[in-house]
C-alpha cells in the first residue's frame, strides 16, 4: 500500500457503495466458469493402437499439468494491491487466509492499517464486514452469481489466490499443444471459450475466458514467480475484467506468503451494525 494517499482519494475510496473487498473477490470469482465436465468425442479411426497412444500421451500431460499446482491445507498471504472500479482506482492493502476446501478470510486495510473490510466466503455462504458504513452482508454463495454468473464455484477462487489452473479445464476434451516452449489449453466451458498459457514448469502463465458476443472476457496474468518453501507460485497476479459495463482491473502483489501454518478465521458482526442494502 502506498504510504501517502490524497484526502479526495481517501474519500472516494469510503463512498462506493459496495465495498471493494466485495468487489475483489467478485473479480476474483468473475475469472473462472464452471461446466460439467465434457466427454471427449472421438471419431472411428482404424488404427486403434494409435489412437489409443494419443489419449494416453494427453492423460498424461493433463496428469503432469495438474501435478504441477500448488496443494496446500492451509495459505496466508499479504498483498499490495490496486483496484480499479469503471477507471477508479485505489491502493489496499490484502490480508488473505485461506483452509483448503472450506474458506477464504480476507481484510481490506486502507490508510495506516485501518479496516475497511471484512469478507469471509465458504462454499455455501458470503459474508461481508463494512466497517466504514457500519453495515454487514450475510447470503448464500448464489449472491455471488449476481455480479459473476452462476457458473461460479469455491474452488476457483482458491484457483485463482494461488495460481492454479481453472480445474475444470483439465480434461481430455481440452486441446493441448505445443507453443515454442510453452503449452496451449484451449476449449469450452459453459459457452464460454477459454485459451491457457502453461509455462515450462507447467505454471499458469496466463489465462483468457470470453463469450461469443465479447459481452464478458476476463484475462489473468501470473508472473514474477518464488519459491516458498518446496512451492512455487506467483507473486504478481495482475486481472482484468469487463462483464457488460463493469469494468475491474486488479493488480495484486503478495510480499508475504505463508503455508501450512494454523490460522484463525475471526468474523464476528457488531451488535450496532445494520444489514447492507
Amino acid at each position: 500500500m502506498k504510504e501517502n494517499i490524497s484526502n479526495s482519494s481517501f474519500t472516494i475510496f469510503y463512498r462506493q457503495k459496495a465495498s471493494y473487498a466485495l468487489a475483489v473477490c467478485c473479480l476474483l470469482l468473475l475469472f473462472s466458469c464452471k461446466s460439467k465436465k465434457l466427454l471427449a468425442v472421438r471419431e472411428p479411426v482404424t488404427d486403434t493402437a494409435a489412437a489409443a497412444k494419443a489419449v494416453d500421451l494427453k492423460l498424461l500431460k493433463i496428469n503432469s499439468i495438474q501435478s504441477a499446482q500448488t496443494a496446500f491445507s492451509t495459505f496466508s498471504a499479504k498483498a499490495r494491491t490496486k483496484l480499479s472500479i469503471n477507471d477508479e482506482t485505489n491502493d489496499v492493502t490484502l490480508y488473505v487466509r485461506v483452509q483448503h476446501d472450506r474458506k477464504i478470510w480476507v481484510s481490506v486495510t486502507a490508510i495506516a492499517g485501518i479496516e475497511a473490510a471484512r469478507v469471509l466466503i465458504t462454499p455455501d455462504s458470503v459474508m461481508l464486514i463494512n466497517r466504514m458504513q457500519n453495515t454487514y452482508l450475510k447470503q448464500p454463495f448464489s449472491y455471488i452469481y449476481k455480479y459473476a454468473g452462476n457458473q461460479v464455484n469455491y474452488e476457483m477462487i482458491e484457483s485463482a489466490l494461488l495460481g492454479n489452473v481453472v480445474p475444470e479445464a483439465l480434461n481430455e476434451s481440452s486441446d493441448i499443444q505445443p507453443s515454442g516452449a510453452n503449452t496451449i489449453l484451449t476449449g469450452n466451458l459453459a459457452n464460454l471459450l477459454y485459451k491457457i498459457t502453461l509455462g515450462t514448469d507447467n505454471k499458469l502463465n496466463q489465462f483468457y475466458l470470453s463469450n461469443a458476443d465479447g459481452s464478458q472476457a476476463m484475462q489473468v496474468t501470473n508472473s514474477v514467480f518464488v519459491q516458498v518453501g518446496p512451492r512455487v507460485l506467483p507473486s504478481q497476479i495482475d486481472m482484468s475484467s469487463v462483464v457488460k459495463n463493469k469494468k475491474i482491473q486488479v493488480n495484486l502483489h503478495y510480499i508475504k506468503e505463508e503455508f501450512e501454518l494454523p490460522l484463525e478465521f475471526p468474523f464476528k458482526i457488531p451488535a450496532r451494525y445494520a444489514p447492507a442494502e
